[in-house]
């Protein structure tokens, strides 16, 4: 049997058992496993243990339950609470100023989360009982927040992007610098889809009743105070690190504490509240160093059958494509798989094989970075097993089907790839901020 034979039967069987619902990492891991020891017997049950020291030597992982322990701990003292009681109050006038304000409330949890879960949970428990219960339109209300959410692999502190800096040998920074503007020019295209709807449609998002908008100044100008903290937390964090002052642990760290100490000057770190973080974070942080080490061994494997060349000569000698053809198919095989994957076992399981061949189209890696992940939010939103999908339909209350969440993402989705059609014309778009900033 051949090497590309081989590479060939492994994939599939991976996509086989993922397909019967088995557990990324056990799929993924088994396979690599299994593979390893038919092609060479005891000593392939090397390549796992090689895979778990490599990870415990990754230093910058340790970033990883610092963020999600900051956007769990902020989640779950109810700053997101306060947060969309500003946006309530400051874009009650404005037709569909609901809906646009969880655009900016998902955009602030983005920057203190790092993870789409996070955005989709509070989007779908406190933004949207009370936009239908103001007669908002549920197919676009449903389609804001889903798309709101997704935001929250783009802006940073993105995990997926740190996970992408690692594997891809990335710095960081300029990776988080990258998905600045690409991130906010998608918040401001759904806003303006939003606010365009909703002139041509009032019905769709109705104002606020008068007796509602009459809230005092101060307690406005209080609000809005609660607003602020998020983007404290993430300058505490941020400004440091970009300045050269500490590394990414230590930037993560602090933005931990920060957001801990937050909740405690609030008074509304409880024994609850600090369990609950901790289990979720656990929880979370186990299950990204499980999946990545299966993928490392995985890849590692695939990396010594030649994979990356032979997919190199497929696409180059055989199907005779140009550097643009091929990274348009790269995007499209994200897309597809994302109908069954989250973006972490897309990112572990591919980037492997795309980096290298990405490098060596002459393709700039930072920017191939947001695209992979402006991809990824396409693909959590596209039927008919996108991971957003699924997670609406548990969170949202028996009036909205799940043929109403496929509907109400048709625009948004549309309005996605635009976005990402954009950042491939116009690269600068990704890579303005990170040259300006590094001085490149």
């Amino acid at each position: 049997m051949s090497q590309e034979l081989i590479a060939v039967v492994m994939f599939s069987g991976m996509m086989l058992m993922l397909m019967t619902g088995q557990r990324v990492f056990g799929a993924i891991g088994f396979v690599g496993a299994l593979a390893g020891l038919m092609l060479w017997g005891t000593g392939g049950a090397e390549i796992p243990f090689s895979a778990a020291m490599k990870l415990m030597k990754w230093y910058p992982l340790l970033t990883l339950p610092m963020f999600i322990f900051m956007g769990y701990v902020l989640s779950e003292s109810r700053i997101a609470d306060d947060l969309y009681k500003m946006f309530h109050v400051w874009m009650g006038p404005v037709r569909g100023g609901l809906a646009i304000g969880t655009i900016g409330l998902m955009v602030l949890i983005s920057a203190m989360n790092g993870l789409s879960v996070a955005g989709m949970a509070i989007g779908a428990t406190i933004a949207l009982p009370e936009l239908l219960r103001r007669n908002y339109d549920k197919l676009m209300v449903t389609g804001v927040i889903q798309a709101g959410s997704s935001l929250g692999i783009l802006v940073p502190p993105s995990v997926v992007l740190v996970l992408y800096a690692m594997i891809a040998r990335q710095p960081v920074g300029q990776l988080w610098l990258a998905g600045i503007v690409p991130g906010l020019m998608m918040a401001t295209l759904f806003i303006v889809y939003i606010w365009l709807r909703c002139r041509i449609q009032p019905e769709l998002g109705p104002v606020l009743p008068k007796e509602e908008r009459n809230v005092p100044m101060s307690e406005k100008l209080r609000l809005l105070r609660a607003g602020l903290l998020p983007l404290l937390i993430f300058a505490t964090m941020m400004v440091p690190f970009v300045k050269g002052w500490t590394s990414l642990v230590e930037s993560s760290a602090i933005g931990a504490m920060t957001a801990f100490m937050a909740a405690v000057l609030k008074g509304r770190m409880t024994r609850a509240v600090f369990e609950k973080s901790v289990r979720s974070t656990l929880a979370i942080s186990c299950m990204f160093m499980w999946i990545i080490l299966a993928a490392l061994g995985f890849g590692a494997i695939f990396d010594g059958l030649g994979a990356v060349r032979a997919i190199e000569d497929l696409f180059t000698a055989q199907l005779g494509l140009g550097p643009w053809g091929i990274l348009i198919l790269m995007q499209l095989s994200f897309i597809i798989m994302g109908t069954f994957l989250d973006d972490t076992a897309m990112l572990v399981i591919v980037a492997p094989l795309y980096v290298p061949l990405v490098g060596a189209l002459g393709f700039d890696l930072i920017w191939y970075g947001v695209l992979y992940t402006i991809t990824t939010q396409i693909a959590y939103m596209t039927p008919p097993f996108g991971y957003n999908l699924f997670l609406m339909r548990a969170m949202a209350p028996p009036e909205i089907r799940l043929r109403d969440i496929y509907r109400s993402i048709i625009p948004f989705v549309a309005i996605m790839a635009g976005a990402l059609a954009l950042v491939m014309l116009f690269p600068q778009i990704a890579l303005w901020l990170p040259h300006y900033v590094y001085g490149k």
